[in-house]
């Protein structure tokens, strides 16, 4: 790396992408503001200044000049630069104030009087508590985070956002947004979202009927001050999304707790005693679990039964990725019942923070009354910006490249799970979405493994925090935003190898079976034998060892995922080779069958992966 330019009071970094000249502009600012000039005294000239930071004159020059116009610095004839006085007005009196502290330095009894003087002040302590989500702030330092929600920097569409942003700036472009308009939201972008979003999502509905937030947060944010007091049962799903749970809390309501499974949200009479249900029908959050459609009308049902409302957050509509999307619970219901909250894709969302609501119009008026007391509106330039985005189609471009390369990795890790966790692990079958809730074995203590992974570079997120009450300590959470497509098979490979040294496992827990050690012994076993085994996403799967040293593999309950390969004997060890599966690669193991199981064992004679053992006799293969 260059060598970074200095003087006592300014770092330029040759290898920055920001220019020179922008970066020396900033400094000189911020050194002006923080008073390292001293007032009346001449400022470096462009030559001595250029010379100390190794700049070239001329890039001193502009920068001094572009202080000068903008009225920051002042030149004065055969005399010099000098800062504006204007701009340091007040600052002497600041630093004269009785018993100021100066940065940097700290009175021994500064924290027990802060916290005296605050701590009994805070009326909703949204500190207090079990906190959520771990997440790293220095996480791309990582080599697998396998943090889902976290974005690597390849996926944000910068060339087609400058370009929106350009079309924002335009002179017309800026005199329609700067207007003053009260609480309004950019007509432009309400339009294509009506037009354009909610179409694919099944959702009709007029302008009067969205509102645009500051992201899907804002949304619940609102609508939980609007709807919930200490009257008010709330159903959520558990596990779920923590920040729902506090912001019930923090407005005095009541919380059920509603289990989910593999189809979602249980729905049943326990239901009947909330007022508003929270569900994340698309998938569910965390565990990714999709709103089974029977379930999607039971709610529906249930809710018109019970005057109850629904509050949807398909906070994850865009990575449908596996299967037809199911109708939202809003285009079911046709408006009744239901307050739709979504957002424009998550990948743009760390950056841009825009969600939206659909609703009754009664209801979107008193959110924007109170979203104009909390913040007025979201910033109108962005707004304009995202309608362009919107209507030039790079919304839908970027989705579509997105959506292949979530497609890719989800699939990478499906399949890198199954490979190298079958035996440790289970997993939830899911219809797209990001993210695999994993269930380790029983005795596994996530919470070490978590440090441990770490360690070696492997990031993992705990279930813990999304459970209310007491949580399993053997689920994590993996998902695929954060990492390319080449990280996630040697990330699994990695975790794998610290569940087993966390477990000293899994070394042969079998007192009665016998290694095979002969080549012919592991032939006359194998030849003419089936396998049966799970995924460990749950699928059913067959393996059959022909005679001839073919092997057939079908796996799905319709026999969905087939592949074909080979097998041989070599050495006293049974190998085998798919033409897709296991990533087509070689693999050798040891044979131990104990009775109706067999196991398949590594060097160290080690558990890999075990099935169902039929017998040559008991087989029915075809050729």
């Amino acid at each position: 790396m260059a060598k970074l330019a200095r003087s006592p009071f300014l770092y330029i970094d040759p290898e920055s992408e920001v220019t020179l000249q922008d970066q020396l502009r900033k400094q000189l600012t911020l050194a002006a503001i923080a008073g390292a000039f001293t007032p009346g005294k001449r400022l470096p000239s462009s030559r001595a200044l250029a010379s100390q930071l190794g700049l070239s004159r001329n890039t001193v020059l502009l920068a001094y000049q572009k202080l000068i116009d903008e009225g920051l610095f002042i030149s004065r004839e055969r005399s010099g630069l000098y800062v504006n006085p204007v701009l340091l007005k007040g600052r002497v009196a600041i630093d004269q104030v009785a018993g100021l502290t100066r940065p940097g330095s700290s009175h021994p009894d500064e924290k027990r009087v802060r916290r005296s003087i605050w701590s009994s002040r805070f009326k909703n302590r949204i500190t207090a508590g079990k906190q959520w989500a771990r997440r790293l702030p220095h996480w791309r330092q990582y080599p697998y985070p396998f943090i889902d929600g976290l974005f690597d920097e390849s996926l944000f569409p910068v060339h087609e956002w400058r370009d929106a942003m350009r079309s924002a700036l335009a002179v017309a472009e800026i005199n329609a947004w700067s207007v003053d308009a009260g609480d309004a939201d950019d007509a432009m972008l309400i339009e294509e979202i009506r037009t354009k979003v909610l179409s694919r999502r099944g959702i009709s509905a007029r302008a009067d009927e969205i509102l645009i937030t500051l992201g899907s947060q804002q949304s619940l944010s609102l609508l939980m001050q609007m709807l919930v007091d200490k009257s008010v049962t709330v159903a959520v799903e558990e596990p779920g999304y923590p920040d729902l749970r506090r912001l019930i809390t923090q407005n005095r309501g009541r919380i059920r707790h509603q289990k989910v499974d593999d189809q979602g949200l249980i729905v049943d009479e326990t239901l009947s005693s909330s007022q508003i249900i929270c569900v994340t029908p698309s998938h569910q959050y965390p565990t990714g679990a999709t709103l089974s459609l029977e379930r999607r009308h039971a709610l529906l049902q249930s809710a018109e039964a019970n005057d109850q409302i629904v509050i949807e957050d398909d906070y994850a509509s865009e990575t449908d990725y596996l299967e037809t999307t199911l109708p939202s619970l809003y285009s079911l219901a046709q408006g009744q019942r239901v307050i739709y909250v979504a957002g424009l894709s998550k990948v743009l969302s760390p950056g841009l923070r825009l969600g939206f609501m659909v609703a009754a119009p009664e209801v979107i008026a008193e959110a924007r009354a109170l979203r104009r007391l909390l913040i007025r509106h979201p910033p109108m330039n962005i707004q304009r910006a995202a309608a362009h985005f919107l209507a030039m189609g790079h919304y839908d471009a970027t989705m579509m490249r997105v959506g292949k390369l979530f497609r890719e990795r989800r699939t990478a890790l499906r399949d890198a799970l199954n490979h190298y966790m079958r035996n440790l692990a289970t997993i939830m079958p899911l219809h797209g979405g990001t993210t695999y809730w994993v269930q380790g074995p029983p005795e596994l203590d996530v919470h070490k493994l978590i440090d441990l992974a770490e360690q070696k570079g492997v990031l993992i997120e705990s279930a813990a925090p999304y459970y209310a009450s007491d949580a399993p300590q053997n689920e994590f959470l993996v998902g695929v935003t954060s990492l390319s497509l080449e990280r996630i098979r040697q990330g699994m490979a990695i975790l794998r190898d610290c569940i087993r040294q966390l477990l000293g496992y899994p070394a042969l827990p079998l007192e009665t079976g016998q290694v095979l050690a002969t080549d012919a012994a592991i032939r006359l076993a194998l030849s003419g034998s089936s396998f049966l085994y799970r995924t460990v996403y749950s699928d059913p799967c067959t393996i059959d060892l022909l005679p001839d040293g073919r092997m057939t593999g079908r796996a799905g309950y319709a026999n969905e995922d087939c592949d074909t390969g080979r097998w041989w004997i070599e050495d006293g060890r049974w190998c085998r080779q798919w033409k897709s599966w296991a990533y087509g690669e070689v693999s050798r193991y040891h044979i131990l069958i104990d009775d109706k199981r067999i196991y398949w064992l590594d060097e160290m004679h080690l558990i890999v992966d075990s099935a169902i053992y039929i017998r040559p006799d008991e087989a029915d293969l075809s050729a």
